[in-house]
């Protein structure tokens, strides 16, 4: 059986067979790889939680990120504005 420097690399049928031995280990002596040609670790969900940016929505992001200077003025949710590509799709 092969190891690396982050921790014993595991077959895929061993890590069937070993789940829970494979997840205290994770936890333990940290991530544990599973497979020979493709290759999957096991991390606790804290470490990957933390490596792992958190992802605002797409709305949030455009109005902390619109450039400084530009006055964005947004429609009232209320009015009743025709759809802006509507009449694009009726030539296509």
């Amino acid at each position: 059986m092969a190891t690396t420097q982050s921790g014993r690399v595991w077959t895929v049928s061993e890590a069937k067979a070993k789940l829970s031995e494979i997840l205290r280990l994770a936890e333990t002596e940290g991530p544990q790889r599973i497979g020979a040609r493709k290759t999957f670790v096991v991390v606790q969900a804290v470490e990957w939680e933390d490596k792992v940016a958190p992802r605002i929505p797409l709305g949030q992001w455009l109005v902390e990120n619109l450039p400084s200077g530009v006055d964005l003025e947004l429609p009232s949710r209320d009015s009743t504005r025709p759809a802006p590509f509507a009449d694009e799709a009726d030539g296509a």
